[in-house]
């Protein structure tokens, strides 16, 4: 965004929120399959390695002695995910805990990425001379809604796997036919429909929750930062102690969606484990 004067409001929040994709420019619609954005992609495979890397990092060093405080830590998360997949999902839990364990850390790792100052990446990129290749940048996958959908998708394609895997194929599709309603051919059209329904909705709302929560954190961070933007006492101390009170409230909001999006990527699989 390289200009002589400095851009309005519209103009600054509209570049924040413009990603870096394939073409240079940025996507022209909040969905859009034409382009791949390219932070998105790279902000969640980082942080998923990240997971993996402290995950493996504890299994690693632990210990059966007193364990120290990050064994601790790891342990007690451990056995949340535990409890809470073995209260939901009656079955074999050898993949899905640990799903359900690396789904919750790496939302939760994504979200963290809100936290960080909206104008830290164009900062970093101007001081080594980047600013002049990347011109859009967004650091939080989750408040990209072709991000959340993805991960949506890819719970999506668990669900039907496992009803298929427990029901097996002519058991899933004679529940996608016969139920809720009953057997009855009449009734075949109504359940078949009804169930197409339930899967899409249930995959739609899953991204579009995370989506919409993070993306309203991320404008509310550029709506801060321009306020700092403004020359004056106020505008400073407003935007640092507005800045401090969102931050610490938007702590609870990277927690919370994580642990939503996980209790219903484990429902969402329990219910393919029973039948109706």
């Amino acid at each position: 965004m390289a200009s002589n004067t400095a851009p309005t409001a519209s103009e600054y929040i509209i570049h924040h929120l413009g990603h870096l994709t394939t073409t240079g420019k940025p996507q022209e619609s909040i969905v859009d399959f034409s382009v791949l954005n390219l932070d998105t992609m790279f902000w969640s495979v980082s942080m998923g390695l990240l997971v993996i890397l402290l995950l493996w990092s504890a299994a690693r060093k632990a210990t059966s002695g007193v364990p120290g405080r990050f064994q601790a830590a790891v342990e007690l998360v451990v056995e949340l995910v535990e409890e809470q997949s073995k209260s939901i999902v009656h079955g074999n839990r050898q993949f899905i805990a640990p799903l359900a364990l690396t789904v919750f850390l790496w939302v939760i790792f994504m979200n963290a990425l809100d936290l960080l100052p909206v104008d830290l990446p164009h900062f970093l990129f101007a001081v080594t001379g980047l600013d002049s290749v990347i011109h859009y940048h967004r650091i939080v996958p989750t408040a990209d809604l072709n991000g959340s959908l993805g991960m949506a998708l890819g719970v999506f394609a668990l669900m039907i796997f496992y009803n298929v895997k427990i029901k097996g194929l002519g058991g899933f599709v004679h529940e996608l036919f016969c139920a809720p309603f009953g057997s009855h051919p009449a009734l075949w059209l109504p359940n078949l429909g009804l169930n197409i329904i339930e899967f899409v909705a249930k995959t739609v709302s899953l991204g579009m929750r995370l989506f919409g929560n993070m993306y309203a954190g991320e404008l509310v961070f550029c709506l801060i930062a321009l306020l700092g933007g403004t020359a004056t006492l106020f505008g400073f101390v407003g935007h640092v102690i507005a800045g401090s009170i969102w931050a610490i409230f938007h702590i609870l909001i990277v927690l919370l969606q994580g642990f939503i999006f996980m209790m219903l990527t484990l429902v969402y699989l329990g219910q393919a484990h029973e039948g109706h």
